[in-house]
């Protein structure tokens, strides 16, 4: 996959919070994810402060409203939205859900899965087709979580090859969806991971979790309001043992600790993957 700009490692999602200390952070190959559709306006003081973030890191787009799943069309205004701010940024990489969350016109508040049919298959690699012709860029599409088990044709790791090898996309790999969706429908995490097709990673999600409310640890919610935990550390170093680094994203999006917290799981994520590439294949 093209990589726009310096060559990055270990990033972390950006808040407002921290753009301070993240416009002055230094670590070698650090980078900042932003979900696109914040950023979709005309101007004003949003728009300049992602200019002043892509002068000193390199960025990522990592959309959530395409809906590409879904029965529906991408919506043609927010792709051209999209398409601009990509020209505007040139982020070192675009990313999306295998997901949908768009139907009669209305949008829904989630990245909810669709089941893993034929039909779905050819009408995302379609899809896929469009849009990165429309973006000029591959795009990553990421695995989503499980709450419950669906009607599926193909299995997840199958069928993200088949996507990429008929579309030409890229895949983002979220290792804590991994395995909140292997604790929830009680499939062996490490087993998918083996399976899952490395050649087509470009990127790398990892991310905490929490037990829901009502059923504890019997049903795990990819929250991203913890650290990630160490089972999913401990897949991580799995998957880049034997594929490799990759480009690896710190998620966080609620119940934010400072800065330096952030920075101390980034810089355990960089020591891992240096580690794997350290290892002769």
């Amino acid at each position: 996959m093209k990589i726009i700009g310096a060559p990055i490692s270990v990033g972390l999602g950006l808040k407002p919070e921290h753009f301070d200390a993240a416009l002055a952070a230094r670590a070698p190959g650090l980078w900042f994810e932003v979900h696109p559709e914040n950023y979709m306006v005309d101007g004003g003081p949003r728009l300049a402060w992602l200019e002043a973030m892509r002068a000193r890191h390199p960025l990522s787009l990592h959309g959530v409203s395409l809906s590409l799943a879904g029965e529906e069309e991408p919506d043609a205004g927010h792709l051209r939205r999209l398409a601009a701010l990509v020209r505007r940024f040139e982020p070192a990489l675009v990313s999306e859900h295998l997901a949908w969350s768009r139907a009669g016109g209305r949008y829904l508040p989630d990245l909810l899965p669709a089941p893993r049919s034929d039909a779905l298959l050819h009408r995302l690699a379609d899809r896929l087709d469009a849009v990165q012709n429309a973006l000029g860029r591959q795009v990553a599409i990421e695995n989503p979580s499980h709450y419950l088990r669906l009607p599926h044709a193909w299995d997840e790791a199958g069928f993200l090859r088949e996507l990429a090898r008929r579309s030409g996309c890229a895949l983002l790999l979220d290792i804590n969806n991994v395995h909140v969706s292997a604790r929830n429908l009680g499939f062996d995490a490490g087993d998918y991971l083996d399976r899952f097709p490395a050649q087509a990673v470009a990127e790398i999600h990892l991310a905490g979790h929490t037990p829901d409310p009502v059923h504890g640890e019997a049903l795990l919610v990819d929250s991203h309001d913890a650290p990630v935990a160490e089972a999913v550390w401990a897949l991580y170093r799995r998957f880049v043992e034997r594929a490799g680094p990759r480009p690896t994203l710190i998620e966080r999006d609620d119940r934010l600790p400072p800065f330096g917290e952030l920075m101390a799981e980034r810089d355990r994520a960089a020591s891992i993957a240096a580690q794997a590439a350290a290892v002769p294949a």
